[in-house]
């Protein structure tokens, strides 16, 4: 039987996803789009787990799309203009899942990180790369313009090096990518399982439910002109204040102690 395209595995409170086609460099097929989209909608409703950690297995995280399923897509009647379209369309509800997943979603990046993967990068909360990652939205260079991995990269880092990379099909490496913010930390390729890891064993710790409603918020507010972000966020917090478990956590800091926190 052959290997899952998708591992799934789980350490207390934190659930790691593995991209598992080493042989394809994890580019994102047909099938592990679909995998993906499966797991990241059970994930929605599991309230076991509180961080998930997206990773790929082999040499590299992720190459982006599969290039030669987009290439057997032309020999429809249609040039391949529905598959395409439908493709875009679904992997946009991944890259979309992922933000609006309750648990933070932290990238774990290795090797390379390119065009689709490097889309799924930007769409993570948070990202760790190892030293020597090199990432790219490079389909300029086979003639394809990197549309749609521009959206999540466009709103991580600034515009202008967002255009240059799309325009150039040039690649940045994990400490220019960290300077841009595509990526939080860079760390030696040794200890990029064990940093990540700790990062999500640390958001782990905190109150789960604060964790969830933030991230919602969080995400919001971004679409929102200024004042009613403020307005948006303020009834957020109010909310949050009102919980037992907030208001434990007060005390507890006011009595320098740790937190009954129910759960």
């Amino acid at each position: 039987m052959p290997e899952p395209i998708l591992l799934r595995a789980e350490a207390g409170a934190v659930a790691t996803l593995t991209l598992n086609r080493p042989e394809a460099l994890n580019a994102l097929s047909d099938a592990l789009l679909a995998e993906l989209k499966a797991a990241l909608t059970a994930l929605a409703d599991d309230r076991r787990i509180r961080v998930v950690i997206l990773k790929g297995a082999g040499k590299a995280f992720c190459a982006g799309h599969d290039l030669r399923e987009m290439q057997a897509g032309r020999q429809a009647e249609d040039g391949g203009r529905a598959y395409f379209a439908d493709l875009f369309a679904r992997c946009a509800e991944v890259m979309l899942a992922i933000p609006r997943l309750p648990q933070p979603v932290i990238a774990e990046v290795h090797g390379i990180a390119t065009a689709a993967g490097c889309q799924l990068v930007a769409s993570c909360d948070m990202a760790v790369a190892a030293e020597g990652t090199r990432f790219g939205v490079n389909g300029v260079n086979i003639g394809l313009f990197c549309s749609t991995p521009m959206v999540a990269l466009s709103r991580n880092i600034p515009r202008k090096a967002a255009f240059e990379m799309l325009t150039t099909g040039a690649f940045i490496d994990a400490t220019r990518a960290r300077e841009l913010g595509l990526v939080n930390r860079v760390v030696p390729a040794d200890h990029l399982t064990a940093e990540t890891r700790a990062l999500a064993e640390t958001v782990a710790g905190k109150l789960g439910a604060a964790v969830r409603i933030g991230k919602r918020a969080f995400y919001e507010q971004a679409e929102l002109p200024i004042a009613r972000a403020y307005d948006h966020t303020a009834a957020v917090m109010v909310e949050n204040m009102l919980w037992r478990d907030t208001a434990e956590g007060i005390q507890a800091f006011l009595e320098k102690r740790a937190p009954d926190w129910a759960g």
